[in-house]
């Protein structure tokens, strides 16, 4: 029986170049890497994690599933599970915070010099992780926005290149904030009820605090009213 994959990890799927070499950093139970092998849209993967627990579920499904000779299942923090000679095209990093996928690249960026292309499915802090994006000569390609479970899922498809984005499309991103689908609607609506919510707790006299909330509040209410 073949690894049916959920909602969000399919959408990764569709951004893996057929026939790459992959990495797929906290691979977790190594699900998108056996998918990805089982339909032929890869021959080879690493699938990394860090830690144990993870680590042997990864190593006991790529075992079942009887692909141990083209999915290598390693114990490493990020970019430590591949080197050079194993020759990665492209990284997936999926289900972490925007900055902990900042600071794993940044662990070596040297290493991503010979790396095609890397799809990131930050869960928060999108903005700071497109922000390293640019000061570090990465250019996002495309983006999808996705909802599973009651939770809002953002994807960003990265190659290497310039790009300078404005401080709307870093907080909202450069190809969602042109779409504005349903779903990116949905996002922002409920980040402003939130912000709401927080603006009405702050007493009058902490103007500071205040002004922060209230601009964060109006450029949502700008981005969403836009049409």
């Amino acid at each position: 029986m073949k690894t049916v994959l959920s909602k969000r990890l399919a959408r990764v799927a569709d951004f893996i170049p057929q026939g790459t070499r992959l990495l797929d950093v906290g691979s977790d139970h190594a699900y998108l890497p056996i998918a990805l092998v089982e339909n032929q849209n890869i021959s080879f993967a690493i699938a990394g994690e860090v830690v144990k627990g993870p680590y042997q579920s990864a190593v006991d499904n790529v075992l079942e599933s009887g692909l141990s000779g083209q999915i290598t299942v390693r114990l490493a923090s990020g970019l430590a599970a591949f080197d050079a000679i194993d020759k990665i095209e492209t990284i997936s990093i999926c289900g972490m915070g925007g900055r902990l996928i900042s600071d794993i690249l940044g662990q070596d960026v040297s290493k991503l010099s010979l790396v095609k292309r890397l799809v990131l499915q930050p869960n928060n802090r999108e903005n700071e992780l497109r922000l390293w994006l640019q000061e570090n000569q990465f250019n996002i390609i495309d983006e999808d926005i996705l909802e599973e479970n009651d939770k809002i899922y953002e994807i960003l498809v990265v190659e290497h290149g310039k790009m300078a984005l404005s401080d709307d499309e870093l907080l909202f991103g450069p190809f969602l904030s042109q779409h504005k689908s349903d779903i990116f609607l949905k996002k922002w609506q409920n980040e402003l009820n939130k912000l709401s919510y927080a603006l009405a707790q702050i007493p009058e006299n902490h103007m500071t605090e205040r002004q922060i909330l209230e601009d964060k509040c109006k450029k949502i209410k700008e981005k969403i009213n836009a049409s």
